[in-house]
């Protein structure tokens, strides 16, 4: 199993179990109570429905979710530590050249690694939080690259535009299991309870299968969000300063001075989307950080 992101891997299994619980809930409306929908065409309604419903119910819980699981402490009100004082100022004041309806809480969680994330519900409800590794190891023009950087994700929309896309992969993933597990069960047996409890663990297994692979496609749009909000961190902190917080990125992780903790610890994140297996590169949510760094070289600022 190839490591991914806590965040993204939280919002996946979460979309996940969503589907489960809706198959076993609509298993039991149909054993027990008779209730089925007929048709193909209600079928893929019915998904659509609650394959959104999945996806923004994960969308909803993500900030409650990657506080509890990444242990972010929020900075609140006037602060005498001028470390946390810059950092929080420092995003507001992005934030604000984002124009963002609402100032995003800012947070710090205890990690050795580089890694800094956004997430929230809406733009008006909205965290950036960064580890204590990034604020100890990279210096503050390159650490307001970051900053900007996920400031960006927030101003494009990016939560949104990935609970939306999310919403479409569920949809496709639950019409898909139903069916598969339609066809396997009808050639076990014609009816009977035996049929509808095989037809139901198939699904069950079909959701965790096809939602893996739906991943796929959800990260790639990740990718592409990554370059958009590269754009927007250079728009908003300065074209260098985001391209010394990719190079930061990329100093601290070559090969060359590389160690097994960080070499893990990166890895983990999926925040450097380096080179590997094909397949490997198919579930990576970042782009390699050379790739970023070139693409951001080339363009032109206005």
């Amino acid at each position: 199993m190839w490591a991914i992101s806590k965040r993204i891997f939280l919002f996946l299994a979460t979309n996940i179990l969503v589907m489960m619980t809706i198959g076993f809930i609509l298993q039991i409306l149909e054993v027990y109570f008779g209730i089925k929908l007929a048709g193909n065409k209600s079928l893929l309604l019915m998904c659509a429905v609650f394959g959104m419903a999945g996806s923004i119910i994960s969308l909803m819980m993500s900030k409650y979710s990657v506080k509890k699981a990444m242990g972010v402490q929020i900075i609140e009100g006037p602060t005498t530590n001028e470390e946390l004082k810059w950092l929080k100022e420092t995003v507001h004041n992005y934030s604000r050249k984002a124009k963002l309806p609402k100032m995003p809480e800012v947070g710090i969680y205890d990690r050795p690694e580089l890694n800094a994330f956004a997430t929230g519900p809406s733009k008006s409800n909205s965290l950036v939080a960064v580890s204590t590794g990034l604020m100890q190891k990279m210096d503050r023009n390159a650490i307001e690259g970051v900053l900007a950087h996920e400031v960006a994700h927030i101003a494009n929309g990016d939560m949104v535009t990935m609970t939306l896309i999310q919403g479409i992969v569920n949809t496709f993933v639950m019409f898909f299991a139903y069916i598969v597990s339609g066809i396997l069960a009808s050639r076990v047996s014609e009816n009977g309870r035996g049929s509808r409890m095989m037809e139901f663990m198939v699904r069950q297994a079909l959701f965790m299968v096809f939602g893996i692979a739906g991943s796929i496609v959800t990260s790639a749009f990740s990718r592409h969000r990554e370059f958009r909000a590269d754009n927007g961190g250079a728009k908003y902190a300065g074209k260098e300063k985001m391209i010394a917080a990719l190079k930061a990125l990329q100093n601290n992780y070559s090969p060359k001075g590389q160690t097994r903790k960080n070499a893990a610890a990166f890895s983990s994140l999926q925040i450097s989307g380096k080179s590997g297996s094909f397949i490997k590169k198919l579930f990576c949510t970042h782009p390699p950080l050379e790739q970023r760094i070139l693409t951001l070289q080339k363009t032109t600022m206005r």
